[in-house]
């Protein structure tokens, strides 16, 4: 009987699981610590405060497309002396997107550490905008319809727009 108890417990635990894997918020809690507070694409699309929005995909991501006037600062070469020449205040309210809100929040750690103040996360990151019909722009800054999609494992989050992989 404790056996089966058990096993029942398991399997029940791996149904939550799953679950929770197949939301956003389950992705996002899985991944990130939630030190850095989020903010919407909605509330970045209408704001109320001057954001510094800040890229912190790779180079080939943002070529492909990007958020207007969005400051590429990249995630594995990430260079903190970048930042600081453009966003010297570090009282300036800043948004840090990726693709989906994880290694945007590993930047935005960095910036925290560094004495910026006012650093958001954008939940759900560039996939959300766009699923949200949100513009994106390419190098020419014009309005694209192509989203670099990471990888075929979290393209399957970017369900509006043209995926790209490279």
């Amino acid at each position: 009987m404790r056996t089966s108890i058990f096993y029942i417990v398991i399997f029940l635990s791996s149904i939550q699981i799953s679950f929770a894997q197949d939301s956003l918020d389950g992705l996002l809690k899985r991944y990130n610590t939630n030190e850095i507070p989020y903010i919407s694409v909605h509330e970045l699309a209408v704001p109320k405060t001057d954001y510094k929005v800040l890229d912190a995909r790779e180079p080939n991501e943002y070529k492909v497309s990007h958020l207007k006037d969005a400051i590429f600062v990249g995630h594995d070469h990430f260079q903190l002396e970048n930042v600081l020449k453009e966003v010297s205040n570090k009282n300036d309210t800043i948004v840090v997107y990726c693709s989906l809100g994880v290694r945007s929040e590993n930047i935005s750690k960095k910036l925290k550490e560094a004495g910026y103040t006012a650093v958001y996360n954008l939940y759900g990151g560039i996939f959300e905008w766009k699923n949200n019909d949100f513009p994106v722009y390419n190098l020419k800054n014009k309005e694209t319809d192509s989203v670099h999609a990471f990888s075929k494992t979290w393209g399957k989050w970017l369900h509006k727009g043209k995926k790209v992989y490279n």
